[in-house]
């Protein structure tokens, strides 16, 4: 039973691959210059140099705080990620002592969200290939992009807060001094905000979503929808607070749309 949910999660993610990779004669696979409002165009060989570019972006962000239509989403973001903070205790409790999700847990595991995360773009990627479809395949690209540079933004903030995970504290353990005290090598990231799954995910099904949305509108709800699965996952499993989670959806967000998209 373990191995079918394994399975059918991976499908559920990847599905859609194949489904974008389907051109009929009346959807031809876009040409670049259709392209050059979606994302600017990505190779395999320019991906480390657009890392780079991404990462001096993300790194300089707060030059941007001046601006009001910036400093003010992030001030609502960090708003919510307070309230939530002062939130963790009780709904970390409350996951660490029920047995009602445990079909949930074994079918979106650690393991399994992880490989349904990255068969995403794989299969998207093959799909382009197989149908010539240059559109899917630097969707593809985008998407592993906008993973990668999530995944170094949340390798050195958790070296930064070294937050313990909800499992690791003791039965009777308080869940509120949780920050600054989780051991492990720098290099996988110590502590637990931001969620590394929910990061990986939302970047993935925003690339999805903002390059798809306006051709199949069902896009959004399919790749959000399973992103936030992946994320409530994190909480189900005592693997993270709801304050991690929320501050990885919001970064993978913002990362694939403002950062490699370039919106």
């Amino acid at each position: 039973m373990q191995n079918r949910s394994a399975w059918l999660l991976l499908m559920a993610l990847a599905a859609p691959g194949w489904m974008f990779g389907q051109n009929t004669p009346d959807n031809p696979s876009p040409s670049p210059a259709d392209e050059t409002g979606l994302g600017r165009p990505a190779s395999f060989k320019k991906l480390l140099p657009n890392l780079g570019t991404d990462q001096k972006k993300m790194w300089t962000f707060p030059r941007e705080l001046r601006k009001k239509r910036v400093w003010i989403p992030t001030a609502a973001v960090l708003a919510v990620t307070a309230g939530l903070i002062a939130a963790d205790p009780h709904e970390a409790g409350y996951f660490r002592n029920t047995t009602s999700l445990n079909s949930f847990n074994r079918a979106f595991s650690s393991s399994n969200t992880t490989y349904g995360i990255l068969a995403a773009p794989a299969v998207l990627f093959a799909a382009g290939l197989v149908r010539k479809d240059s559109k899917a395949k630097t969707t593809a690209i985008l998407a592993a992009e906008a993973v990668g540079d999530s995944e170094i933004l949340t390798t050195i903030f958790k070296d930064l807060d070294r937050r313990v995970r909800p499992a690791a504290v003791p039965t009777g353990g308080n869940f509120a001094d949780t920050w600054f005290e989780s051991p492990g090598p720098f290099w996988r990231g110590r502590g637990s905000m931001p969620s590394g799954h929910t990061i990986a995910a939302f970047s993935v099904a925003t690339v999805f979503a903002r390059r798809y949305g306006k051709q199949h509108k069902w896009v959004p709800f399919l790749a959000y929808g399973l992103a936030g699965a992946v994320g409530f996952s994190r909480l189900s499993l005592s693997a993270h607070f709801l304050s991690d989670v929320f501050v990885g959806g919001a970064l993978g967000y913002g990362i694939s749309r403002f950062v490699v998209l370039r919106e």
